[in-house]
């Protein structure tokens, strides 16, 4: 390859496939699958296409769309299908009846949900896992164009699943302090279009997640409890008194129970300084702060990237902040000048991903 030529290095069956993918013609020496893709594309009929996939090894996208509403088509896919694409075709597979209670196809599913070395191998997170429960459990589509009627096994394995896949998270091996919004508003609505998953429910999950895969953390709700600590700084309009109180997230607990935990909660505001003030106050070693909010962000007496500078010059660490803003319309926290800021708007299950990458310095 050349500076100003430059070259691709292909082998000739590449080189065949390329020419026959922008020229067409006869499938002779290509891949297998190319031969099954292009009768596909000829199939008259859904058992013809659903031999088809069994013979090939077809994925849907290689499918007439016309084809894709058939019971047996889908029967055929599931038994070859991986773990990411059964996870995102539950719904469809109700809908056309593979999946029905103490059906074949339920059975497959539950096996494979069932399956803890699947699962790893798939590296599903759990959020992803979580997302694809509570949009199976509404019985609807994020724009309500499809219904469903949720399978109970399915509900059951998805649960069981969630848990499975914590072993999946790759740690980010810091000093981690999240601090939650615990207001009531955490409950309403939807993050990312994903049906019945709110921003408490995310929240309270990502807690979850932290605390069975970390080693040093800290999770606080922005409230001033009995137990709290108490900043002087005032909320916006100038109600109640702010601070953080440390909530009791544990390894051991189910999901309904973390969620339970950063519920019915003397909210404060969510002033996204206090994570520093209070790890400043206490004398706590943090390499990263996350705050888990829906759509209030705000700073009170001392901005959050001022309030990042003086935690790193009295205690010599260069922590980093990330705030997350489930369901914000934009807001602006981070010092665009300053790589150790990060701000996240909207919420979808590449978010925990790009947290951790984050603060390990990955990213």
């Amino acid at each position: 390859m050349s500076a100003g030529n430059p070259t691709l290095d292909v082998s000739p069956e590449q080189a065949r496939l390329f020419d026959w993918i922008v020229h067409g013609g006869p499938t002779d020496g290509l891949p297998r699958i190319m031969e099954g893709f292009v009768r596909a594309q000829s199939a008259e009929t859904p058992a013809e296409t659903a031999a088809l996939v069994r013979e090939f090894g077809l994925p849907r996208e290689a499918l007439l769309s016309e084809h894709l509403t058939s019971r047996e088509v889908w029967e055929a896919l599931l038994e070859d299908m991986s773990m990411t694409a059964m996870i995102r075709n539950l719904a469809t597979m109700t809908r056309v009846g593979v999946l029905e209670p103490g059906s074949a196809g339920t059975a497959a599913v539950v096996a494979q949900l069932g399956d803890g070395e699947r699962i790893r191998r798939a590296r599903v997170h759990p959020i992803a896992l979580l997302a694809a429960l509570r949009t199976y459990q509404t019985g609807r589509g994020a724009r309500g164009r499809h219904v469903w009627s949720p399978v109970r096994e399915a509900v059951d394995a998805l649960d069981a699943a969630f848990y499975a896949a914590f072993g999946n998270v790759e740690p980010a091996g810091t000093r981690l302090l999240l601090a939650l919004d615990v207001s009531g508003s955490m409950a309403g609505g939807w993050v990312a279009g994903v049906p019945g998953l709110t921003p408490r429910d995310a929240s309270a999950a990502l807690a979850l997640v932290t605390a069975a895969t970390e080693e040093r953390y800290e999770v606080v709700g922005f409230f001033a409890g009995r137990h709290g600590w108490k900043s002087r700084t005032k909320g916006p309009w100038g109600f109640g008194e702010q601070g953080l109180t440390p909530l009791p997230i544990s390894p051991r607990q189910r999901l309904d129970d973390a969620v339970r935990t950063v519920s019915d909660l003397p909210f404060g505001g969510t002033d996204c300084a206090l994570p520093m003030l209070y790890a400043r106050a206490q004398k706590q070693e943090i390499d990263t702060f996350v705050i888990y909010t829906d759509s209030e962000t705000w700073a009170g007496d001392v901005h959050p990237a001022q309030a990042l500078q003086d935690y790193r010059s009295a205690s010599g660490i260069a922590a980093r902040l990330v705030v997350v803003g489930m369901v914000s319309n934009g807001f602006s926290i981070a010092d665009p000048a300053d790589p150790g800021m990060l701000d996240v708007v909207g919420f979808d299950t590449a978010t925990p991903q790009v947290i951790s990458d984050f603060a390990r310095g990955a990213l």
